[in-house]
Formats: C-alpha cells, sequence, structure tokens
C-alpha cells in the first residue's frame, strides 16, 4: 500500500466524524497500462471533495461527475472503466487501459468509524489484515490476514481486500543524497521518516517531511520498522549508520543499505561481524554498496540508484532480471 492511502483513510475517518456520508473506492482489478495498482483507494463526498487517486486524473473525474449526477447510490457496486472503446477515448485511459472500482456508499455510523480506525491501524502499524465486503448486503468487516500475493480476492457474492503497512522510507542520517532520496520517496507514495540527532541535519530539510532529532538505531529498536519498511544509511558517519545498521537487521524490513564503495563496504562488513557480532546470514540482507549501479555521480542520481534498487527489491525483482 502507499502512503497516500493513509491519507486517504484519514480523511474518510474525519468525514465521518463531522457526521458525513462518504464515497470510499477502491481499485480492484486493471488490465492493460494503469498508473495505480489494486488496494488504491479514492474518497469523496457528495460536493466532490476528494482524497487519493484511482488512475491519475481520467476516472476520477468521471467518477466526481456521475457523484455530482445523484449515481452511486448504491450501498456497495463494482464499476467498470474503460470496458469499451469509446470509454477508454472519452477517458483517455493509457495504453488501452480498463480497471474495476469498488464503490462503497457509507454513512457515518459508529460501526462504519470503528472499520475505517481498523484499516487506518494496518496502514500505519505493523500487521496485516483482510477486509471482507458483502456485494449483496453491504455488510464490510475484517479479519485476520491468512496470507496470499493477490491484494484482491473476488469469488461469488463477496470480495476480499488484503491490507497491510504503507511503504515507509527510513533515511537513517541526513546527507545531500538522503534529501533527494527523501524527496524521490515522497513522489514514489511512500511515507518517509528522517531520524537525525546532529546539529547539522536541522539545516537538510525535506519538504513535507519531519526530522525526529534522535538516533536512528533507537527509533528502530522502538518499533520504527515494519514489513514495508526500506532503511537506508547514506551518511558515512560509522555512528549513525553501523548502528542503524546493526538493530535494521534484527527488524522485518524488507530492505536495508549503506552508501559506500565497494572497499568502503567491506570494511563495514567486516566490523559489523567483528563488533556487531552479525552473523553471514545478517550481513547478507544489508544492500553494500547501495543501489543499482548505473553510473551515478551527483546526490540526485546516487537517490535514483537507491529508490530503484529499493523498489526492485519490494516487487521482487532479482538484480540479473535487470
Amino acid at each position: 500500500m502507499q502512503h497516500l492511502d493513509v491519507t486517504v483513510l484519514e480523511q474518510a475517518l474525519a468525514w465521518a466524524d463531522e457526521g458525513q456520508t462518504v464515497w470510499l473506492c477502491t481499485v480492484l482489478s486493471t488490465f492493460g497500462s494503469a498508473p495505480r495498482s489494486p488496494g488504491a483507494m479514492l474518497v469523496a463526498v457528495q460536493n466532490g471533495a476528494h482524497s487519493g487517486s484511482l488512475s491519475g486524473g481520467c476516472v476520477e473525474e468521471a467518477f466526481l461527475e456521475a457523484l455530482g449526477r445523484g449515481e452511486h447510490a448504491a450501498n456497495v457496486q463494482v464499476v467498470s472503466y474503460g470496458r469499451t472503446a469509446e470509454e477508454r477515448s472519452r477517458l483517455q485511459l493509457p495504453c488501452g487501459g480498463s480497471l474495476d472500482v469498488l464503490v462503497e456508499h457509507r454513512r457515518p455510523t459508529e460501526q462504519w468509524r470503528a472499520h475505517l480506525g481498523q484499516l487506518l491501524d494496518a496502514l500505519r502499524g505493523q500487521h496485516r489484515l483482510t477486509r471482507v465486503i458483502d456485494l449483496e448486503s453491504g455488510l464490510c468487516s475484517t479479519r485476520p490476514y491468512a496470507g496470499g500475493a493477490d491484494t484482491v480476492v473476488r469469488s461469488a457474492g463477496h470480495l476480499e481486500i488484503n491490507l497491510g503497512p504503507a511503504l515507509r522510507l527510513l533515511l537513517a542520517g541526513l546527507s545531500p543524497v538522503a534529501q533527494a532520496c527523501g524527496q524521490f520517496a515522497k513522489a514514489l507514495g511512500f511515507e518517509v521518516i528522517a531520524c537525525d540527532p546532529r546539529e547539522e541535519a536541522a539545516a537538510m530539510p525535506i519538504e513535507g517531511v519531519t526530522l525526529i532529532p534522535v538516533l536512528p538505531s533507537l527509533y528502530i529498536a522502538n518499533g520504527g520498522c515494519h514489513e514495508a519498511t526500506a532503511v537506508v544509511a547514506l551518511t558515512h558517519d560509522p555512528k549513525i549508520d553501523d548502528l542503524a545498521l546493526l538493530e535494521a537487521v534484527h527488524t522485518p524490513a524488507f530492505y536495508i543499505g549503506a552508501m559506500g564503495s565497494k572497499r568502503t563496504s567491506e570494511k563495514r562488513a567486516e566490523r559489523l561481524r567483528r563488533i556487531g557480532g552479525l552473523s553471514p546470514a545478517d550481513i547478507e540482507r544489508l544492500h553494500m554498496p547501495i543501489g543499482l549501479d548505473i553510473g551515478s555521480r551527483t546526490p540526485a542520481e546516487i537517490a535514483l540508484s537507491v529508490m530503484a534498487d529499493v523498489l526492485r527489491v519490494y516487487r521482487g525483482k532479482a538484480r540479473r532480471a535487470l
């Protein structure tokens, strides 16, 4: 899930707390080229105010226009966009793509607010759950996640939508490369957290990211990493980088990396084995040198290589497959 979906659910809950009826839309499946994946969400109210994205613009406009005409009054329904040539042309869906969207019409009941709270806890926290929606009655519930790679499972009469923690990038210390990584990650929909207790870190702001003035290792040790977290150490300061790596290997973070040349990385690995007591398996988890080898030189180029490698690992793509 993307951090954008956390924002969607936060807005949905805020509107429900105000007593407003909302329409929650979830992408169920895509065909051809589509900007957002199954599970992506948008929430709207009757006057057209909305948060989130389904396709990057065209489908959102079509949905809001229909909402303004009084459509989508059913409790739940599945709406298809771009299935016909005329629709694809009108909506300007890329590469002939199409998508199915679950549209939920939800009133601000206590049960609905509690349900939104459960979903937010899953996206903010360290656990996964499954939404179950009955397409006939409109009833929705949650249950513990039972495994499986698919975000959406469709069967007769009901849907199952798996939710988990939103993608998080933990910047273990700030530097020009870390600043650029944070900017790229925000654009990619990550939640970005920056930790650095040094005075000079305050002079390296990242728009939309709050600096937490503590050692990254302390933040990690106190539960700062979940299974959708990428930890990147980009300072060249062993007091920052090494301590963060030592803590991160004991978390479910899907990516842990540190910047440095091949020789520097070899020295760091030996240091972490000798002083930190890391096992060969622990060292194997660390991406050192960090990033893809694309000949990067500037901070922005290095950050691009780092974020490309983070996404490669998250998507399960081997380096040799590139």
